[in-house]
């Protein structure tokens, strides 16, 4: 059994995934992806990652519905999120409500475009 780190990567666009999956990888985590939201819930009761990496705006089941579900299920709750967002600009901290009401209950989040460099920063970050 590995002693790597599990990081969940949930984007539906598989570009995105596979640089991230690539950047983790190169800092030595293990990388499960999925690409809805209905896959970040799934997989984090399937998986049990370390941490989770969530897109925010997905088609189906989008990030904020997903992390709402997350963070209600005792058995999950406690997984650190990451939010990976395209809308940025508008979330000034993490726990912050404000994107079409909806709440952010992430411990961190990072804008597209990623910098790998700054990815692997905030994961260790989110692990320590």
């Amino acid at each position: 059994m590995s002693d790597k780190k599990r990081i969940l990567v949930i984007d539906d666009e598989p570009d995105m995934v596979e640089m991230i999956k690539t950047a983790l990888q190169m800092g030595s985590y293990e990388v499960v992806t999925g690409n809805d939201g209905q896959e970040a819930v799934e997989k984090a009761h399937s998986e049990k990652p370390d941490a989770i990496i969530l897109d925010l705006m997905m088609p189906g089941k989008n990030g904020f519905e997903a992390m709402k579900e997350i963070r209600s299920d005792t058995s999950i709750a406690n997984i650190p999120i990451l939010v990976l967002t395209g809308i940025g600009e508008h979330l000034a901290h993490s726990r912050y409500a404000r994107n079409m009401g909806l709440e952010i209950d992430s411990e961190d989040f990072i804008t597209k475009p990623v910098d790998a460099r700054d990815l692997l920063d905030r994961v260790r970050a989110l692990l320590a």
